[in-house]
């Protein structure tokens, strides 16, 4: 005699399918190395909740798409290592997409399949960004941080032209996960003069460089441009330039302006755009305290 399966085997059928789905997806975006589009944070996360809200018999579309992204996110975060940074940052977009597809959903639940293949028509084309340069929106991103320091000018100057240091406690969102800088080398403010910055390894890389050469000096200017970056950094950001400027105000206190210029290597472009400029926000402002700052001046 057959029984037909209840509904939460039903919804463990179809968080198995949607899980091998996503897999599946994750392993061919790697081998094709379009890890940094918006496939992997738009296209993933679109095939688990299309899948998860048509599982039959569900008392909540909306409830049994946001437990099974909870459950693949918690499966999956421990295999990352350190990559757990990227699904901790993608999952808001994660749970918006869930949400999104399970209200529409929830509305007319006869029209469901209808309803999930307008989404997917709306979602392929978003999904599709980054792919090639073509289908990319701006990368080149630029953050500057201004603050005054209790020194005067000629401290400045000669605290930018020592070797940089990293011993001032890193701001919190950068300590989440973010490589971690180890060791750095280098001083002097002439033209050709390089800095060199070793960062921990993440998920399963090695440590790596950035190096970086003063392109441009003179009086309350430095430029560093990047030479050469084989840290984990890349896998975020590619970082171009690092500009200071400082204004002497009077005899003890100096106004310190520090720009970055970088490329952001993450899709879709409105959702990760903020987050790197946070971060690259925070790196400035870390840049101005440890390097820019006279240790006199911070006590």
């Amino acid at each position: 005699m057959s029984r037909s399966l209840t509904p939460v085997q039903w919804s463990i059928i179809f968080l198995a399918i949607a899980l091998s789905a996503g897999s599946i997806l994750y392993r061919l975006l790697m081998h094709e190395r379009l890890g940094h589009s918006s496939l992997m944070f738009l296209g993933i996360p679109a095939v688990l909740t299309i899948l998860l809200a048509l599982t039959p018999k569900a008392k909540s579309i909306t409830g049994g798409i946001m437990k099974g992204i909870t459950i693949a996110l918690l499966i999956v975060a421990p295999l990352m290592g350190e990559g757990y940074l990227c699904i901790l940052i993608a999952s808001p977009l994660f749970y918006l997409l869930g949400a999104v597809v399970g209200v529409i959903s929830e509305n007319n639940r006869r029209k469901r399949f209808t309803k999930l293949s307008c989404i997917s028509i709306i979602l392929i084309p978003m999904a599709f960004e980054g792919v090639t340069p073509q289908l990319s929106f701006r990368r080149t991103q630029s953050v500057e941080v201004t603050e005054t320091i209790h020194a005067p000018a000629s401290a400045i100057a000669l605290a930018l032209s020592s070797s940089p240091r990293i011993d001032t406690p890193l701001p919190a969102f950068l300590r989440i996960g973010f490589p971690r800088p180890l060791q750095a080398y280098g001083s002097g403010s002439a033209i050709g003069s390089y800095r060199i910055i070793h960062f921990a390894g993440a998920e399963g890389d090695p440590p790596g460089d950035l190096m970086m050469r003063v392109a441009e000096s003179q009086p309350g200017l430095i430029r560093f441009d990047t030479v050469s970056d084989n840290s984990k950094l890349t896998q975020w950001i590619s970082w171009n330039s690092s500009e200071v400027r400082w204004t002497p105000l009077d005899k003890e206190h100096t106004s310190v302006s520090w720009r970055i210029s970088f490329d952001r290597k993450l899709d879709p472009a409105w959702y990760f755009t903020p987050w790197e400029r946070a971060a690259v926000r925070d790196a400035a402002e870390y840049l101005i305290e440890s390097n820019a700052t006279p240790t006199e001046a911070k006590q």
